[in-house]
Protein backbone atom coordinates (compact mmCIF):
# COMPACT_ATOMS: atom_id res chain seq x y z
CA UNK A 1 0.00 0.00 0.00
CA UNK A 2 0.75 3.91 -0.76
CA UNK A 3 0.70 6.68 1.11
CA UNK A 4 -1.90 8.55 -0.75
CA UNK A 5 -2.72 12.30 0.09
CA UNK A 6 -3.93 15.43 -1.46
CA UNK A 7 -2.79 18.95 -1.90
CA UNK A 8 -4.47 21.83 -3.86
CA UNK A 9 -7.06 18.91 -4.93
CA UNK A 10 -4.71 17.16 -6.62
CA UNK A 11 -3.90 13.83 -5.48
CA UNK A 12 -0.55 12.49 -4.43
CA UNK A 13 1.15 9.58 -3.50
CA UNK A 14 3.99 9.67 -1.90
CA UNK A 15 7.39 7.73 -3.06
CA UNK A 16 9.72 5.91 -0.52
CA UNK A 17 13.25 6.36 -3.03
CA UNK A 18 15.93 4.05 -2.14
CA UNK A 19 19.70 4.13 -2.97
CA UNK A 20 20.71 1.10 -5.14
CA UNK A 21 24.89 1.02 -4.77
CA UNK A 22 25.20 -2.01 -6.83
CA UNK A 23 22.56 -4.91 -8.16
CA UNK A 24 22.61 -6.61 -4.97
CA UNK A 25 21.29 -3.36 -3.27
CA UNK A 26 18.25 -2.79 -6.25
CA UNK A 27 16.91 -6.19 -5.65
CA UNK A 28 17.06 -5.90 -1.44
CA UNK A 29 15.23 -2.04 -2.25
CA UNK A 30 12.41 -3.78 -3.98
CA UNK A 31 12.30 -6.35 -2.41
CA UNK A 32 11.78 -4.25 0.88
CA UNK A 33 9.32 -2.29 -0.41
CA UNK A 34 11.20 0.43 -2.38
CA UNK A 35 9.12 2.28 -5.09
CA UNK A 36 11.49 3.63 -7.03
CA UNK A 37 15.65 3.72 -6.43
CA UNK A 38 18.15 5.56 -7.56
CA UNK A 39 22.09 4.58 -8.90
CA UNK A 40 24.50 5.47 -11.28
CA UNK A 41 26.49 4.30 -14.20
CA UNK A 42 30.18 4.25 -14.15
CA UNK A 43 30.82 7.43 -14.94
CA UNK A 44 29.03 11.07 -14.28
CA UNK A 45 27.60 10.12 -10.78
CA UNK A 46 28.30 11.42 -7.10
CA UNK A 47 29.26 8.29 -5.55
CA UNK A 48 32.78 7.04 -7.41
CA UNK A 49 33.42 5.17 -4.86
CA UNK A 50 30.06 2.45 -5.39
CA UNK A 51 30.34 -0.46 -7.03
CA UNK A 52 28.16 1.44 -9.43
CA UNK A 53 26.58 -0.30 -12.87
CA UNK A 54 27.55 -1.05 -16.16
CA UNK A 55 25.57 -0.13 -19.30
CA UNK A 56 24.10 -3.94 -19.55
CA UNK A 57 23.55 -4.04 -15.68
CA UNK A 58 21.31 -0.85 -16.09
CA UNK A 59 19.21 -2.10 -18.57
CA UNK A 60 19.15 -5.40 -16.20
CA UNK A 61 18.32 -3.04 -13.53
CA UNK A 62 15.49 -1.14 -15.22
CA UNK A 63 13.83 -4.47 -16.36
CA UNK A 64 13.81 -5.68 -12.54
CA UNK A 65 12.39 -2.75 -11.41
CA UNK A 66 9.65 -2.59 -13.81
CA UNK A 67 8.70 -6.28 -13.13
CA UNK A 68 8.42 -4.87 -9.62
CA UNK A 69 6.42 -1.27 -10.73
CA UNK A 70 8.61 0.55 -9.40
CA UNK A 71 10.86 2.89 -11.19
CA UNK A 72 15.05 3.78 -11.78
CA UNK A 73 16.63 7.81 -11.48
CA UNK A 74 20.15 7.25 -12.89
CA UNK A 75 22.06 9.90 -11.63
CA UNK A 76 24.24 12.28 -14.31
CA UNK A 77 25.06 14.75 -11.40
CA UNK A 78 28.87 15.83 -12.13
CA UNK A 79 30.02 18.95 -12.23
CA UNK A 80 30.92 18.72 -15.38
CA UNK A 81 34.23 19.81 -17.01
CA UNK A 82 34.08 20.35 -21.17
CA UNK A 83 35.52 17.14 -21.58
CA UNK A 84 32.41 15.42 -20.19
CA UNK A 85 30.39 16.05 -22.40
CA UNK A 86 31.97 14.31 -25.29
CA UNK A 87 30.41 11.06 -24.75
CA UNK A 88 27.45 12.28 -22.61
CA UNK A 89 24.96 12.13 -25.81
CA UNK A 90 25.52 8.57 -26.17
CA UNK A 91 25.62 7.93 -22.11
CA UNK A 92 22.31 9.38 -22.39
CA UNK A 93 21.35 7.44 -25.57
CA UNK A 94 21.92 4.10 -23.52
CA UNK A 95 19.82 5.06 -20.54
CA UNK A 96 16.68 6.13 -23.43
CA UNK A 97 17.61 2.47 -24.20
CA UNK A 98 17.71 0.98 -21.25
CA UNK A 99 14.17 2.69 -19.77
CA UNK A 100 15.27 4.79 -17.30
CA UNK A 101 12.93 6.66 -16.10
CA UNK A 102 14.56 9.96 -15.26
CA UNK A 103 18.17 11.32 -14.88
CA UNK A 104 19.49 13.46 -11.99
CA UNK A 105 21.01 16.52 -12.98
CA UNK A 106 22.72 19.41 -10.63
CA UNK A 107 24.81 21.13 -13.49
CA UNK A 108 22.89 23.86 -15.76
CA UNK A 109 25.25 23.34 -19.01
CA UNK A 110 24.38 19.26 -18.26
CA UNK A 111 20.52 20.21 -18.12
CA UNK A 112 20.60 21.89 -20.98
CA UNK A 113 22.26 19.31 -22.61
CA UNK A 114 20.15 16.25 -21.61
CA UNK A 115 17.10 19.08 -23.02
CA UNK A 116 18.84 19.13 -26.25
CA UNK A 117 19.57 15.41 -26.78
CA UNK A 118 17.43 13.33 -25.07
CA UNK A 119 13.24 12.73 -24.37
CA UNK A 120 14.78 11.89 -20.47
CA UNK A 121 12.38 13.24 -17.88
CA UNK A 122 15.25 15.49 -15.31
CA UNK A 123 15.38 15.71 -12.10
CA UNK A 124 17.21 18.47 -10.57
CA UNK A 125 19.77 17.28 -7.65
CA UNK A 126 19.89 17.94 -4.59
CA UNK A 127 23.43 19.79 -5.51
CA UNK A 128 21.71 22.49 -7.44
CA UNK A 129 20.82 23.93 -3.95
CA UNK A 130 17.63 24.69 -5.13
CA UNK A 131 16.25 26.68 -1.44
CA UNK A 132 13.02 28.88 -3.13
CA UNK A 133 9.68 29.02 -4.71
CA UNK A 134 10.98 30.83 -7.43
CA UNK A 135 14.53 28.65 -8.09
CA UNK A 136 11.79 25.54 -8.23
CA UNK A 137 9.35 27.42 -10.43
CA UNK A 138 12.79 28.37 -12.91
CA UNK A 139 13.32 24.82 -13.22
CA UNK A 140 10.23 23.74 -14.04
CA UNK A 141 9.46 26.18 -16.66
CA UNK A 142 12.69 24.98 -18.58
CA UNK A 143 11.33 21.35 -18.47
CA UNK A 144 12.52 20.09 -15.07
CA UNK A 145 9.99 17.24 -14.01
CA UNK A 146 11.14 17.00 -10.53
CA UNK A 147 13.03 19.04 -7.72
CA UNK A 148 15.04 17.69 -5.15
CA UNK A 149 15.15 20.35 -3.02
CA UNK A 150 18.35 21.69 -1.14
CA UNK A 151 18.78 20.12 2.41
CA UNK A 152 19.00 23.38 4.57
CA UNK A 153 15.21 24.11 3.72
CA UNK A 154 13.18 24.38 6.63
CA UNK A 155 9.91 22.19 6.85
CA UNK A 156 7.67 25.86 6.94
CA UNK A 157 9.66 26.81 3.68
CA UNK A 158 9.07 23.76 1.95
CA UNK A 159 5.52 24.59 2.43
CA UNK A 160 5.33 27.57 0.57
CA UNK A 161 7.57 26.43 -1.89
CA UNK A 162 4.60 23.88 -2.60
CA UNK A 163 1.54 26.36 -2.55
CA UNK A 164 3.44 27.84 -5.34
CA UNK A 165 4.70 25.36 -7.27
CA UNK A 166 1.61 22.85 -6.73
CA UNK A 167 2.12 20.92 -10.33
CA UNK A 168 5.97 20.07 -9.40
CA UNK A 169 6.81 17.10 -7.68
CA UNK A 170 8.98 17.65 -4.63
CA UNK A 171 11.97 15.47 -3.20
CA UNK A 172 13.60 15.53 0.18
CA UNK A 173 15.83 13.62 1.62
CA UNK A 174 14.38 11.88 5.24
CA UNK A 175 17.24 9.26 6.66
CA UNK A 176 21.01 8.96 6.27
CA UNK A 177 24.15 10.82 6.50
CA UNK A 178 24.47 14.35 5.93
CA UNK A 179 27.39 16.90 5.07
CA UNK A 180 28.54 19.91 6.86
CA UNK A 181 29.10 21.31 3.19
CA UNK A 182 26.12 23.35 2.20
CA UNK A 183 23.82 21.10 0.16
CA UNK A 184 26.99 18.63 -0.58
CA UNK A 185 28.71 21.24 -2.37
CA UNK A 186 32.24 20.82 -1.02
CA UNK A 187 36.31 21.37 -1.85
CA UNK A 188 37.64 20.21 1.63
CA UNK A 189 38.21 16.69 0.02
CA UNK A 190 39.89 18.22 -3.30
CA UNK A 191 41.65 20.49 -1.23
CA UNK A 192 43.92 17.75 0.80
CA UNK A 193 43.62 14.65 -1.47
CA UNK A 194 42.95 15.87 -4.77
CA UNK A 195 39.58 13.55 -4.96
CA UNK A 196 36.92 15.77 -5.60
CA UNK A 197 33.30 15.65 -4.49
CA UNK A 198 31.67 17.55 -7.13
CA UNK A 199 32.73 14.70 -9.22
CA UNK A 200 32.50 11.51 -7.18
CA UNK A 201 35.15 11.25 -5.44
CA UNK A 202 35.29 12.59 -2.10
CA UNK A 203 37.34 10.41 1.16
CA UNK A 204 34.84 12.37 3.43
CA UNK A 205 37.58 14.48 5.04
CA UNK A 206 35.16 15.86 7.08
CA UNK A 207 34.63 12.84 9.21
CA UNK A 208 38.72 13.26 10.42
CA UNK A 209 39.40 14.61 13.48
CA UNK A 210 40.72 18.37 13.44
CA UNK A 211 41.77 21.48 15.47
CA UNK A 212 40.39 24.64 14.30
CA UNK A 213 42.26 27.61 15.94
CA UNK A 214 40.33 31.48 15.53
CA UNK A 215 43.63 33.42 13.72
CA UNK A 216 42.09 37.11 14.10
CA UNK A 217 42.76 37.12 17.77
CA UNK A 218 45.96 37.95 19.59
CA UNK A 219 45.76 35.08 21.92
CA UNK A 220 45.35 31.58 19.20
CA UNK A 221 42.41 30.13 21.40
CA UNK A 222 42.44 26.49 20.42
CA UNK A 223 39.22 24.47 19.84
CA UNK A 224 39.91 21.15 20.97
CA UNK A 225 37.85 18.47 22.87
CA UNK A 226 40.78 16.39 23.91
CA UNK A 227 44.75 16.19 23.39
CA UNK A 228 43.67 13.75 19.69
CA UNK A 229 41.38 16.90 18.68
CA UNK A 230 37.68 17.02 17.64
CA UNK A 231 35.35 15.53 15.21
CA UNK A 232 34.63 18.95 14.57
CA UNK A 233 33.05 18.80 10.88
CA UNK A 234 31.29 15.15 11.51
CA UNK A 235 27.37 15.37 10.81
CA UNK A 236 24.92 13.45 12.61
CA UNK A 237 22.31 11.55 10.29
CA UNK A 238 19.27 12.53 9.36
CA UNK A 239 16.30 10.35 10.72
CA UNK A 240 12.49 12.16 9.90
CA UNK A 241 10.61 8.40 10.26
CA UNK A 242 8.59 10.06 13.40
CA UNK A 243 7.87 13.42 11.43
CA UNK A 244 6.68 11.49 7.85
CA UNK A 245 2.88 13.01 8.02
CA UNK A 246 4.05 16.39 8.13
CA UNK A 247 6.20 15.90 5.22
CA UNK A 248 3.36 14.85 3.40
CA UNK A 249 1.37 17.78 4.57
CA UNK A 250 3.85 20.25 3.58
CA UNK A 251 3.52 18.65 -0.44
CA UNK A 252 6.41 16.24 -0.28
CA UNK A 253 6.31 13.74 -2.65
CA UNK A 254 8.90 11.81 -2.70
CA UNK A 255 11.07 10.72 0.30
CA UNK A 256 14.70 10.14 -0.04
CA UNK A 257 16.69 7.88 1.93
CA UNK A 258 20.89 8.09 1.06
CA UNK A 259 23.32 5.22 0.89
CA UNK A 260 24.30 4.53 -2.23
CA UNK A 261 27.89 3.47 0.10
CA UNK A 262 26.21 1.91 2.23
CA UNK A 263 25.57 -2.09 3.06
CA UNK A 264 22.69 -4.24 1.87
CA UNK A 265 21.40 -4.50 5.40
CA UNK A 266 21.34 -0.88 6.31
CA UNK A 267 19.49 -0.72 2.79
CA UNK A 268 16.85 -3.46 3.96
CA UNK A 269 16.74 -1.97 7.31
CA UNK A 270 15.94 0.94 6.65
CA UNK A 271 13.61 1.13 3.38
CA UNK A 272 11.18 -2.01 5.75
CA UNK A 273 11.12 0.67 8.43
CA UNK A 274 9.79 3.76 6.30
CA UNK A 275 7.92 1.04 3.98
CA UNK A 276 6.21 -0.16 7.57
CA UNK A 277 5.71 3.42 8.32
CA UNK A 278 4.21 4.67 4.90
CA UNK A 279 1.90 1.98 4.98
CA UNK A 280 0.96 2.62 8.77
CA UNK A 281 -0.30 6.61 8.09
CA UNK A 282 -1.62 5.48 4.87
CA UNK A 283 -3.82 2.48 7.41
CA UNK A 284 -4.31 5.70 9.82
CA UNK A 285 -2.51 3.52 12.57
CA UNK A 286 0.49 5.58 12.67
CA UNK A 287 0.89 6.07 16.26
CA UNK A 288 3.30 6.30 18.93
CA UNK A 289 4.25 2.52 19.75
CA UNK A 290 4.83 1.71 15.97
CA UNK A 291 7.37 5.08 16.12
CA UNK A 292 8.83 3.44 18.72
CA UNK A 293 9.32 0.15 16.97
CA UNK A 294 10.25 1.57 13.47
CA UNK A 295 13.06 3.57 15.33
CA UNK A 296 14.24 0.34 17.57
CA UNK A 297 14.83 -1.08 14.08
CA UNK A 298 16.80 1.89 12.51
CA UNK A 299 18.78 1.50 14.88
CA UNK A 300 19.98 -1.79 14.49
CA UNK A 301 21.55 -0.72 11.11
CA UNK A 302 24.58 1.03 10.67
CA UNK A 303 23.97 4.88 12.19
CA UNK A 304 25.53 7.96 13.99
CA UNK A 305 23.38 10.23 16.58
CA UNK A 306 20.26 11.00 14.87
CA UNK A 307 19.16 14.45 14.07
CA UNK A 308 16.24 16.09 11.79
CA UNK A 309 18.34 18.22 9.99
CA UNK A 310 17.66 22.09 9.44
CA UNK A 311 13.34 21.19 9.17
CA UNK A 312 12.67 22.39 12.16
CA UNK A 313 13.84 25.92 14.03
CA UNK A 314 14.62 24.59 17.29
CA UNK A 315 18.15 24.72 18.11
CA UNK A 316 19.57 21.03 18.28
CA UNK A 317 23.42 19.71 17.70
CA UNK A 318 23.94 18.99 13.97
CA UNK A 319 27.30 17.82 14.59
CA UNK A 320 28.37 14.93 16.56
CA UNK A 321 32.59 15.21 18.27
CA UNK A 322 33.62 12.63 20.31
CA UNK A 323 33.90 10.54 16.95
CA UNK A 324 33.31 9.41 13.27
CA UNK A 325 32.53 6.04 13.54
CA UNK A 326 28.67 4.95 12.80
CA UNK A 327 27.59 1.99 15.28
CA UNK A 328 25.20 -0.71 14.53
CA UNK A 329 23.09 -3.11 17.19
CA UNK A 330 22.84 -6.05 15.20
CA UNK A 331 24.81 -7.26 12.17
CA UNK A 332 24.43 -9.36 8.92
CA UNK A 333 24.17 -13.00 9.16
CA UNK A 334 22.46 -14.06 6.09
CA UNK A 335 20.34 -13.72 3.25
CA UNK A 336 17.73 -16.06 2.71
CA UNK A 337 18.28 -17.62 -0.72
CA UNK A 338 15.91 -20.75 -0.86
CA UNK A 339 12.66 -21.90 1.24
CA UNK A 340 11.62 -25.08 2.90
CA UNK A 341 9.45 -27.11 4.54
CA UNK A 342 10.71 -25.61 8.17
CA UNK A 343 13.81 -24.54 7.14
CA UNK A 344 15.90 -22.04 5.05
CA UNK A 345 18.83 -22.14 2.49
CA UNK A 346 21.19 -18.92 3.34
CA UNK A 347 24.02 -17.16 1.95
CA UNK A 348 26.40 -16.34 5.00
CA UNK A 349 27.67 -12.89 5.75
CA UNK A 350 28.95 -13.10 8.78
CA UNK A 351 29.67 -15.89 11.57
CA UNK A 352 27.43 -17.75 13.12
CA UNK A 353 27.11 -20.77 15.10
CA UNK A 354 24.53 -24.04 16.68
CA UNK A 355 23.18 -22.45 19.21
CA UNK A 356 23.15 -19.05 18.71
CA UNK A 357 19.50 -16.64 18.50
CA UNK A 358 19.32 -14.79 15.69
CA UNK A 359 16.45 -12.79 14.58
CA UNK A 360 14.68 -11.89 11.33
CA UNK A 361 14.41 -9.00 9.11
CA UNK A 362 11.07 -9.43 6.35
CA UNK A 363 9.12 -7.58 4.22
CA UNK A 364 6.01 -8.70 6.25
CA UNK A 365 4.43 -9.08 9.77
CA UNK A 366 7.11 -11.40 11.16
CA UNK A 367 10.11 -8.88 10.82
CA UNK A 368 11.64 -8.76 14.31
CA UNK A 369 11.09 -12.21 15.39
CA UNK A 370 13.86 -14.52 16.86
CA UNK A 371 14.70 -18.21 16.67
CA UNK A 372 17.40 -20.44 18.20
CA UNK A 373 19.75 -22.28 15.32
CA UNK A 374 19.52 -25.52 16.05
CA UNK A 375 21.17 -26.58 12.95
CA UNK A 376 23.24 -25.97 10.11
CA UNK A 377 24.23 -28.14 7.22
CA UNK A 378 26.31 -27.02 4.02
CA UNK A 379 25.60 -28.07 0.75
CA UNK A 380 26.75 -31.21 0.85
CA UNK A 381 24.58 -32.19 3.96
CA UNK A 382 27.05 -32.36 6.48
CA UNK A 383 26.45 -30.98 9.59
CA UNK A 384 28.25 -27.40 10.61
CA UNK A 385 28.39 -26.29 14.19
CA UNK A 386 30.22 -22.56 13.30
CA UNK A 387 29.86 -21.28 10.03
CA UNK A 388 32.13 -18.44 9.14
CA UNK A 389 32.76 -18.91 5.17
CA UNK A 390 30.91 -15.73 3.78
CA UNK A 391 28.82 -16.36 0.72
CA UNK A 392 29.09 -20.33 1.17
CA UNK A 393 25.02 -22.14 1.15
CA UNK A 394 23.96 -22.90 4.22
CA UNK A 395 20.38 -25.16 5.03
CA UNK A 396 18.91 -24.01 8.75
CA UNK A 397 16.40 -24.62 10.48
CA UNK A 398 13.54 -21.81 10.55
CA UNK A 399 9.87 -21.46 12.41
CA UNK A 400 8.76 -18.43 10.79
CA UNK A 401 7.48 -18.50 6.75
CA UNK A 402 9.78 -16.44 5.08
CA UNK A 403 10.49 -15.62 1.32
CA UNK A 404 13.86 -15.20 -0.32
CA UNK A 405 15.31 -12.21 -0.14
CA UNK A 406 14.33 -11.85 3.45
CA UNK A 407 17.44 -11.65 5.95
CA UNK A 408 18.81 -13.12 9.49
CA UNK A 409 20.70 -10.74 11.63
CA UNK A 410 22.37 -11.22 15.18
CA UNK A 411 23.13 -8.83 18.07
CA UNK A 412 26.84 -7.46 18.35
Amino acid sequence: MKTTDKTNGIPRKTELLAPAGNMEKLITALHFGADAVYLSGKKYGLRAFADNFTDEEIAQAVRIAHQASAKVYVTVNIFASNADFDELADHLKMLEDAGADAVIVSDAGVFDFVRAHSSLPIHISTQANTTNMYAVRHWANHGASRVVLAREIPLRDIRRIAEFCPDVPLECFVHGAMCVSYSGRCLMSNYLSHRDGNRGECVQACRWAWQVREVSRDDWMPVEEDTRGTYIFNSKDMNMLSHLPELIDAGVSSFKIEGRMKSSFYVATVVAAYRRALDAIAAGTFDANIQQTLQAELNKASHRDYTTGFYFDEEQTRQYYPDSKAREEYKFVAVVRQIHNGAVTVELRNKFAVGDVVEVLTANDDSGKSFEITSARDGENNPLAVCNRVKQLITVNCPYDLAVGDILRKAN
